[in-house]
């Protein structure tokens, strides 16, 4: 089974130019509408961590199965001896928790009498719409992994086989090595994956059970996948604190959801006191999930404005900032063993090379959630801002670049891809790294190249790879028990 030892983190690491002008061209693109797909809301672009990949990439929408083949990827001389890819599951059912929140939303607007809903009154036809639209989802759905999510995965399979063909070989099949977190999104996920390359093999053919294909089925590693869960010192500041997400409440009460909060309730033609911004905030989610899993475009969506939307991305991205990025330092030092690991799999393969040994596990794939990548990109100095995201600057931040749907939708994906290069002029130059963030070359933070040697990116995150111990960053402080008094 794959596994991880820890490390320990110290500072993070500033963006650079280039990687803000990466991430404006990535957004300028993703706000492009396609023509080609009716379904699509105007609102796509602002729906946070429930975006669809293809609103990331947009040509996809047309050709779901054409790689789009980064310009800045190395070849000729350089040739990829391994991959290793840390990968959202693909589009999932709500939670049961949101559908019981939705079905409460419903019970408000049926609650309205007959006279609520007149044809005259604006809004009207809309709320009476929406207490007949049917809810479409059950408890046991439960953040299920969607026949759709299943589809981003083979997809996704085929595109990055098209990529790195050598990799991805007939021969090496036997030699995938796959690792998922516990949840069943995302053993699915890895299941779906193998089985769209397995089609690719073996076209016409229907896949067999995972468990009878030469890798095997995914392994499962929570203490890598699901680091969080095993962090004390993350569960007892954040996740069970309170206190910890004083922002995202803070924002809940503030001027721009009120504002917000009022439009709805006068378009859905409700008291405002029973709505609140949980309420409103799993309406908005509704009109993405009716979107990425049924591919309608709901009468939820009509509820909202484009200010509307941009309000209540902030809202989810106040959440994630401050949960999974850089609200609190124990949110990415927590990621550090599997930051680690990834490397201990890329010094093996250059080891393997060095010794003109073949490399065992030329493609690595661990399958997770937005909450296993977003700390990771924090981790390594992504997608930081210049000032915090808080309740109070929501007009500063309209252009951060902190927006959680842009890094990671469904099925979002970080790749490092370790190439040999065999006219180096130095041995240092023989081995080169490059990262892609969503099939796009992610530029690297410490040098604003498309590309790294692989020992300076190591020297670059040495602190973590060498430094970082996950048992000791995520140990509690010692409570002092002894009196100071006299």
């Amino acid at each position: 089974m794959l596994c991880a030892r820890g490390c320990r983190l110290r500072a993070s690491v500033a963006p650079t130019a280039a990687l803000a002008a990466a991430l404006l061209s990535t957004l300028a693109r993703c706000s492009l509408r396609e023509p080609k797909d009716p379904a699509a809301s105007a609102l796509s672009p602002y729906f946070g961590t429930k975006t669809r990949y293809e609103d990331v990439n947009p040509g996809l929408l047309l050709e779901p199965e054409t790689p789009r083949r980064d310009p800045a990827l190395l070849e000729g001389t350089c040739t990829p001896v391994q991959l290793v890819a840390l990968i959202r599951h693909g589009t999932r059912y709500p939670t049961a928790k949101q559908i019981r929140k939705l079905r409460q939303l419903q019970g408000v607007l049926q609650a309205r009498g007959p006279e609520d809903g007149r044809p005259g009154v604006a809004g009207g036809g809309l709320s009476a719409a929406l207490a007949d639209w049917p809810l479409g989802y059950a408890d046991w759905m439960d953040g299920q992994l969607v026949e759709k999510g299943r589809q981003d995965m083979r997809q996704l399979a085929r595109r990055l086989a098209s990529l790195f063909p050598a990799l991805f070989s007939r021969e090496n099949y036997g030699r995938l090595r796959l690792v998922t977190s516990s949840k069943h999104r995302c053993v699915d996920s890895g299941a779906a994956f193998l089985q769209g390359l397995w089609q690719l093999y073996h076209p016409g053919r229907a896949p067999p059970d995972v468990a009878d294909m030469e890798c095997g089925p995914p392994r499962i590693n929570d203490q890598l996948m699901r680091f969080f869960d095993h962090c004390e010192k993350f569960l007892t500041e954040v996740e069970r604190n309170a206190t910890a997400l004083y922002h995202v409440e803070a924002f809940k009460t503030g001027p721009e959801m009120q504002k917000t909060l009022k439009k709805v309730a006068a378009t859905l033609q409700v008291p405002v006191n029973d709505l609140n911004a949980d309420l409103i905030q799993v309406a908005f989610f509704t009109c993405s999930f009716d979107l990425a899993i049924k591919g309608v475009k709901s009468p939820w969506c009509d509820v909202f404005d484009i200010d509307d939307a941009k309000v209540l991305e902030y809202l989810n991205d106040l959440k994630q900032y401050w949960k999974r990025g850089y609200g609190y330092t124990i949110n990415s030092r927590s990621s550090c063993s599997l930051f680690q690991d990834i490397f201990q799999h890329l010094d093996k393969a250059v080891e393997q090379k060095q010794r003109s040994q073949p490399v065992s596990s030329p493609v690595i794939l661990q399958f997770g959630h937005a909450e296993t990548l977003l700390p990771l990109l924090s981790l390594m100095g992504y997608f930081k801002d210049k000032e915090p995201l808080t309740a109070y600057n929501y007009e500063k931040q309209m252009h951060r670049k902190f927006r959680s749907g842009q890094i990671v939708p469904y099925a979002s994906n970080l790749i490092f891809v370790l190439y040999h290069c065999e006219n180096a002029k130095t041995p240092e130059e023989k081995f080169q790294v490059q990262m892609l963030l969503n099939e796009k070359v992610l530029p690297l933070a410490h040098s604003q190249e498309t590309v790294s040697l692989y020992e300076d990116l190591k020297n670059h995150y040495k602190d973590i790879l060498h430094s970082c111990q996950t048992s000791e960053e995520c140990k509690l402080p010692k409570v002092n028990t002894t009196s100071d008094e006299l």
